[in-house]
């Protein structure tokens, strides 16, 4: 027969309670724990990211832009259409080498040859009318060359008369009546004579005005004849200068008007590089600042020697002077890159330009540890950019290595492993 033992009943339960709730105890233990541990760092692969290291030393600020090689603006030579002409021939192709007297095309113009015509008629109208005028002139010249002779001639012969009539009334000869009148003949001739004097002083000065008048419908004759004719040597299209024929824009028959462009032609191996320059970069460029352009088959040195006032499309035109021969395939509008050095920066602290970060600005950085398998975020702030280098103002030190690659998919998180 079994006896009943209620007491060890209730301690078996009691033990059974007190399991369980150090069960609970420990689950919520753990799961605080669990929740206070911090993420597990993501792994980036090592070769997947762009290192450099922090240097002291130099450093050389540059900018850089992508341009075209354009041709100098004193050795481009735009040949316009001087009047309204027809094309009649087409002697040249745009790729060819010419001379200053090659011949690229052959205009016709019908009304410039009537209107050499007419100026060589009105040239010799005014050469017979200046013909005539001076033989006119002339005649009248020595009429009055003529009258001013014989009053002249007067006047001494009256003089002489009054003098004898003075020496015969001193002696009584004569009347005083026949000297007075003798004396005022005299007197008479002489202001006659005075008078023709100046009348032929004037007469003179007045042909050469009226001469001088002549003279200037001659020039003009001449002038516009001279116009006539180089507008129709103009007909015959020559290339004026040494270089390449870049441009033909017209085609046989076409009629083309007064100042349209009949060619182009340019010295290609007179370029200049065209610089696209972004505006936050080009404030500090000047002119004279030394430069280099790869034309991709040759780095060619040279310097600034304009920059644009205006800024299109966020960016800044450079024009740079090319120094030395030009290499091999260096033509107009081809595709370069050129770099600008702007200033030298001595003993600085400064680490390759990051992938995202301004100048003058603080960003944030992966920072390698020790081990170069972790690495932890830092604030930076950097100064002065180049190309391809920043300068380091706080937040790293000579000799550290740093993540240049760009880290947004990490931005979560300020510890990554390098695997």
């Amino acid at each position: 027969m079994d006896i009943s033992r209620p007491d060890i009943r209730q301690k078996k339960v009691r033990r059974q309670w007190l399991t369980v709730a150090a069960a609970v105890v420990a689950l919520a233990g753990i799961a605080i724990f669990v929740m206070r541990l911090k993420p597990a760092a993501p792994v980036v692969e090592r070769a997947a990211v762009w290192t450099d290291t922090v240097k002291r030393g130099p450093l050389l600020r540059q900018v850089r832009g992508p341009g075209t090689l354009v041709p100098r603006e004193d050795k481009i030579r735009l040949i316009p259409a001087e009047t309204e002409a027809t094309v009649v021939r087409i002697r040249v192709l745009p790729g060819a080498k010419v001379e200053p007297d090659t011949l690229l095309m052959d205009l016709v113009d019908p009304q410039v040859q009537q209107e050499l015509l007419d100026a060589q008629l009105q040239l010799k109208a005014a050469q017979a009318d200046y013909t005539n005028t001076v033989a006119k002139l002339q005649s009248d010249l020595m009429t009055q060359k003529a009258s001013a002779a014989t009053v002249s001639a007067d006047h001494n012969q009256a003089k002489l008369q009054a003098a004898t009539d003075k020496s015969l009334y001193d002696l009584g000869v004569i009347s005083g009546l026949t000297f007075s009148a003798s004396k005022g003949k005299a007197d008479e001739l002489t202001t006659r004579n005075d008078l023709e004097k100046q009348r032929l002083v004037l007469n003179e000065k007045a042909i050469e005005t009226q001469l001088a008048v002549q003279q200037t419908k001659v020039a003009q004759a001449q002038a516009l004849l001279g116009l006539k004719q180089k507008q129709l040597d103009a007909l015959s299209v020559r290339a004026g200068i040494s270089g390449v024929l870049v441009d033909l824009p017209h085609q046989v028959g076409e009629h083309v008007a007064p100042g349209t462009t009949l060619a182009k032609v340019v010295q290609p191996d007179q370029l200049k590089a065209s610089l696209k320059i972004a505006e936050t970069q080009a404030r500090d460029i000047q002119i004279g600042q030394p430069a280099e352009v790869d034309t991709h088959n040759g780095v060619i040195s040279g310097k600034v020697m304009r920059i644009d006032p205006a800024v299109q499309n966020g960016t800044v035109t450079v024009d740079v002077e090319l120094a030395g021969a030009l290499p091999q395939g260096a033509r107009p509008d081809l595709s370069v890159d050129g770099t600008i050095d702007l200033d030298r920066m001595t003993d600085v602290l400064f680490v390759g330009r990051p992938a995202f970060g301004n100048e003058n600005s603080t960003i944030s950085l992966f920072k390698l540890g020790p081990d170069g398998k972790t690495a932890v975020r830092v604030p930076v702030k950097v100064g002065r950019a180049s190309v391809n280098s920043i300068q380091l103002l706080e937040g790293l030190q000579d000799g550290d290595t740093v993540i240049l690659s760009d880290m947004s998919r990490w931005d979560n998180t300020d510890r990554i492993r390098l695997e």
